[in-house]
């Protein structure tokens, strides 16, 4: 079953123009390709990153929340109860008045007590500002320096400036080895975020949301490799990482409770947002992988349609997102 689902899964008809084959993506004549199996190494990759995310946290995120004014609060951890662990993990974190009185009876305790027990608990699961503020560090230093190598990579490419260049030469377009790794950082990055979603902070408004953010960037980025659509592929992420940066530098300042500077920050982070997420991006990428497609081939392959889909559900995303901002940014401006 598993072999023939992968024959199904790597049929020529779903990634490649008509009368091409997996056996012209061979390296050759100075060309080289990218190749699925090399996308294995992006789970390493994470692991790698999430080891360099523990000691920019712990060494260089915790020191400079210190010279910010963030103190590191210790919550005290209430005693050891079975019961009670078991009723707030499989029941509930805020039982009523009578539940507190049942459990009181069955600890053989004071209703105070449990009050206490189940006030430290909860208290457990809120994470603290410091731990909010490493967060931020991580996502900010990845981000940023994302965006100074995605333009760096970019800067001199002729598709960076014509959007049509991206489809010249298509598919035989030879793999640089910047856009190699800007791929298997990126990938290894959202891979990274995925593994940690049940520790990180859990954001309760767009948990969701963040979740198919995250899925559909892995399962996007991974099927433009292996259909050769770097070079949109490398536009797409500069695009999205570029107003990222700023958001998580607003939070940083939010923590530290400079209100001016997260304003300021939050503020150029809306218009980077609405530029690159609300009028580039549809105008000018997805513009570039519904329409310019039709010039080069009269017959769409497969993976058209699935690429597509899957950046319209990202441009979903944007949108909602947008909304958000725009409601946050209208309090900001009536409310001041």
């Amino acid at each position: 079953i598993l072999k023939t689902l992968n024959s199904w899964f790597w049929w020529e008809n779903i990634w490649m123009p008509v009368n091409c084959t997996w056996a012209h993506f061979v390296d050759r004549d100075g060309l080289v390709f990218p190749k699925p199996h090399q996308l294995y190494a992006t789970i390493p990759y994470a692991f790698v990153l999430l080891i360099i995310r523990f000691f920019s946290e712990r060494y260089v995120a915790r020191p400079l929340a210190k010279a910010l004014g963030i103190k590191n609060v210790r919550r005290v951890k209430p005693q050891p109860n079975p019961v009670l662990e078991s009723y707030f993990r499989e029941c509930s974190k805020h039982p009523s008045q009578s539940e507190i009185q049942g459990l009181a009876k069955k600890c053989n305790c004071t209703v105070h007590l449990v009050e206490k027990w189940f006030r430290r608990r909860r208290n457990l699961e809120i994470p603290t500002v410091l731990r909010k503020f490493q967060e931020a560090f991580w996502r900010f230093s990845f981000y940023l320096t994302s965006s100074i190598a995605g333009f760096i990579f970019l800067y001199d490419k002729p598709w960076f400036y014509d959007i049509w260049q991206t489809w010249v030469g298509y598919p035989f377009q030879t793999l640089l080895p910047s856009q190699y790794w800007y791929y298997m950082s990126e990938i290894s990055f959202y891979w990274s975020l995925l593994f940690t979603l049940g520790i990180d902070n859990k954001r309760k408004a767009d948990f969701l949301a963040h979740v198919v953010h995250h899925l559909a960037a892995i399962g996007l980025m991974s099927g433009s490799w292996c259909g050769n659509y770097v070079r949109l592929g490398t536009l797409v992420m500069f695009v999205h990482d570029t107003a990222d940066f700023w958001l998580e530098a607003a939070k940083m300042f939010n923590y530290a409770h400079w209100e001016k500077t997260c304003n300021v920050l939050f503020v150029i982070f809306s218009i980077t947002f609405f530029i690159t997420r609300i009028i580039l991006f549809p105008f000018w990428i997805l513009r570039a992988t519904l329409y310019q497609p039709t010039y080069y081939s009269t017959t769409p392959v497969i993976a058209y349609f699935l690429f597509n889909g899957q950046l319209l559900i990202l441009q979903g995303l944007h949108l909602y997102w947008g909304y958000l901002i725009f409601k946050i940014l209208r309090r900001f401006i009536c409310l001041k």
